[in-house]
């Protein structure tokens, strides 16, 4: 498999890699025995139960106290928005006398946890709704913050924390991150309490897996059974086990959720090779399997170089109006391939085994993530391969 030709300063290299599927026997077969045996982990770290969720809040209000680099005078919202709140104080304004630039609107958002009662507080983002260049030194007027229901559930005000900055002075401007958004820690604090009904009509609840399993379902299902000692759990489907609250603890139900959670189980791991071409990044679990298979790598580099030189004709001028000065290119091709050729064959291969072999060939990252894209191809991965 070729890679695609770079050129720099009349220079072209070119590196190809040939590739024949493969892998080798090394120590990282003792990485594959550990990762085989994986140690149990509680029930509450492979998903949660159902009904427990986060509720989305969001808010439109007004961030003051900006050195200069807030909306322009000229944004009609930020002038009604801030005409709105001088109403508030018995002080008619109309919009259009509003001029000021150390104002900007912005949009708030935050999340009301599952679980939520009345004065706790909650982290709010805030982002610039307008044209304002830099949120940095404002401080967050009173807003309100409602749910897709249309009710008030929290209200948020405070001082940004913003993690950038923006100056800018006859043209010349200097930046860091994004000073258009900002945040402010516990800077809302909850009205209206929430909480989540668990137990449904015939008194069971249902966990469901992040990641959704048959066989870590089944798994989960009697380690429950067989932890607590009564068959009070059953898989239902790939993401979702039914679980029947004994009639000793219905009148105490966060007891039973708390031995349900602390329930220990093996999970089932499907095999999953992550790569991102962008950052050269190869993730994989140590006993996923590869097919019996070998590797022939070489390097070839090319190199061109181009010579112009300019061809000056001696009558120039009493030569007709066909004779004029030329630019002559010459190029010299230069093909060097160095062989050194690795072919290794074995039997109960991982990615683990053939990354280390790779890199013990000097096979740098993304040739790797060539070889195991085309290792996929070949149907010699037995893993889902993730490009990211």
């Amino acid at each position: 498999m070729m890679r695609m030709f770079t050129v720099q300063h009349w220079r072209t290299r070119l590196r190809c890699a040939v590739l024949v599927v493969a892998a080798v026997p090394l120590f990282l077969n003792a990485m594959s025995a550990l990762a085989a045996s994986d140690a149990p982990v509680r029930v509450k770290d492979l998903g949660k139960l159902q009904g427990w969720r986060e509720n989305a809040l969001v808010g439109y209000g007004i961030v003051t106290g900006l050195a200069g680099t807030g909306d322009a005078p000229t944004n009609r919202s930020t002038k009604q928005a801030l005409a709105n709140v001088f109403s508030q104080f018995n002080m008619t304004i109309a919009p259009e006398q509003v001029q000021s630039r150390n104002v900007a609107v912005v949009m708030v958002t935050a999340a009301l946890p599952t679980f939520a009662r009345e004065g706790d507080t909650l982290d709010v983002t805030v982002t610039s709704a307008g044209d304002a260049r830099s949120l940095v030194g404002g401080t967050l007027l009173l807003t309100p913050l409602k749910a897709p229901n249309g009710r008030v559930y929290a209200l948020a005000q405070g001082p940004l924390s913003v993690g950038g900055y923006r100056y800018d002075a006859n043209g010349n401007v200097v930046q860091k991150n994004h000073p258009t958004v900002g945040s402010v820690p516990a800077g809302a604090t909850v009205e209206v309490g929430t909480g989540a009904n668990m137990v449904d009509a015939r008194k069971n609840i249902t966990f469901v897996l992040a990641e959704p399993d048959y066989t870590t379902a089944n798994r989960v299902a009697n380690a429950i059974n067989a932890q607590l000692g009564a068959p009070l759990a059953e898989a239902r489907d790939a993401s979702g086990i039914e679980i029947r609250i004994p009639e000793s603890l219905r009148d105490h139900p966060v007891q039973f959720f708390s031995r349900v959670e602390n329930v220990t189980v093996e999970p089932d791991r499907r095999a999953k090779v992550v790569i991102n071409e962008r950052t050269g990044t190869v993730v994989a679990g140590g006993d996923v399997r590869i097919a019996k298979v070998a590797i022939s790598h070489g390097d070839l580099k090319i190199s061109i170089a181009t010579e112009n030189t300019v061809s000056q004709p001696f009558y120039i001028g009493h030569g007709g109006p066909g004779v004029q000065t030329a630019i002559v290119s010459n190029s010299h091709v230069d093909v060097d391939e160095r062989n050194a050729p690795a072919f290794v064959a074995a039997t109960n291969n991982t990615v683990a085994d053939l990354v280390q072999a790779l890199a013990q060939m000097k096979t740098n990252t993304r040739d790797i993530i060539s070889i195991l894209r085309a290792v996929k191809a070949a149907g010699a991965l037995h893993a889902e391969l993730v490009v990211q």
